[in-house]
């Protein structure tokens, strides 16, 4: 994982919750992290990361903090760690 990728899944997991991340950013780093992401209908998709999977939206700017709360749940569900697994 490189380093801009390191730093977005830090973000992630920041308080308060950033108000300016990139949703392709935070893609990438579902990617590179082994996520399988599918496109759903309308402007969602749905990610599975062993074996744990939740439905997202596709944000056009920024993304908005309750979705961001949505994916550290779900990346804390799957058993990511930053600070242990992906340290800066």
């Amino acid at each position: 994982m490189n380093r801009k990728h390191r730093k977005t899944l830090h973000a992630l997991f920041a308080h308060p919750e950033p108000a300016n991340l990139s949703p392709i950013d935070v893609e990438h780093v579902l990617e590179e992290l082994g996520a399988q992401l599918k496109e759903r209908s309308g402007a969602k998709f749905c990610a599975t990361l062993n074996g744990h999977s939740a439905n997202f939206h596709h944000a056009h700017h920024s993304l908005p903090k309750d979705e961001v709360r949505q994916i550290r749940g779900f990346l804390k569900d799957a058993g990511i760690d930053p600070a242990r697994d992906y340290p800066l």
